[in-house]
């Protein structure tokens, strides 16, 4: 999904990566993110995913080839987060291509119309995966179901201070709870940098009493080297950070059919009874 991706159309056309030919979810960890960001109207959030449930439905139809989930805010502001993943610019310069098609694109055009009035804001982000920052096993992401994504702003020309930190993190994590997994992204647009944006995931919302218990067993295991990295990241180099919690949104959220075949009662709920009873038919 590239909606008004315009800042990567030059650096697209120069690409020369493989675009993607079948619809399918990343196995390993992508390297791009294209993320849009939408702030929605207090009060709206029910009448924002009937609309956004137009575009996973416009895109089936379209059968277009890449991918998206849609993350809503449990914590912070009441954003809904739409992640694609890209493997090239090609590929995000091809999504672009698809979408000036005369049918989708006009009907996107009215998604765009529609969306709009249930929007207070909204950011086009582009991000670039940090892999030898990230760590663990790539998630099934079409299992997981809740999802931590924690902003690092850090201070310009302290890069070098995160990079050391995160590394050390990774090290301790390796030692102490090596079932941890985290991917990593540097912002390359749409944000002010240096922004670094980590990504982690659960398939259960009772997984976090693990994913805190594994955050304390890295921490508490660090050598006097690591811990000394953590610090003078936060004493220096970070201007701060923030963590927000999000659950995975299957009706605003673009999957293969294969996935949502895979767990129905998660990606094709059936829509719950209505509890007003339709008055009898009268006769004349």
């Amino acid at each position: 999904m590239s909606r008004l991706s315009p800042f990567v159309l030059s650096a697209a056309l120069i690409a020369s990566a493989t675009v993607a030919s079948a619809q399918s979810m990343p196995t390993t960890q992508p390297n791009l993110l294209q993320i849009f960001r939408e702030e929605v109207k207090v009060g709206h959030s029910a009448d924002h995913l009937k609309v956004e449930a137009g575009w996973p439905a416009a895109y089936e139809q379209a059968k277009s080839p890449y991918t998206y989930i849609a993350l809503e805010s449990m914590t912070g502001p009441g954003e809904v987060w739409f992640v694609s993943p890209f493997e090239s610019h090609a590929a995000i310069a091809d999504s672009m291509k698809r979408e000036e098609e005369p049918g989708l694109a006009a009907t996107l055009a009215r998604l765009h119309k529609a969306d709009a009035e249930h929007l207070s804001g909204a950011r086009s982000i582009l991000a670039s995966a940090r892999k030898d920052l990230s760590y663990g096993t790539y998630p099934d992401i079409g299992k997981q179901r809740f999802f931590d994504i924690t902003i690092f702003r850090v201070r310009p020309g302290h890069e070098r201070a995160f990079e050391e930190a995160a590394k050390a993190y990774g090290a301790a994590a390796k030692r102490a709870a090596p079932e941890v997994s985290y991917r990593v992204y540097e912002v390359m647009a749409g944000m002010p940098s240096p922004t670094y944006l980590v990504f982690s995931s659960v398939a259960s919302y009772a997984d976090y009493d693990k994913d805190m218990a594994d955050g304390a067993a890295t921490m508490k295991g660090m050598n006097d080297q690591e811990r000394a990295a953590m610090e003078k990241l936060s004493a220096e180099g970070l201007n701060n950070s923030e963590t927000i919690r999000f659950r995975l949104d299957p009706a605003m959220s673009y999957v293969p059919k294969e996935v949502r075949a895979a767990a129905p009662e998660f990606w094709m709920p059936k829509p719950a009874p209505s509890a007003v009873a339709k008055p009898a038919a009268v006769k004349k």
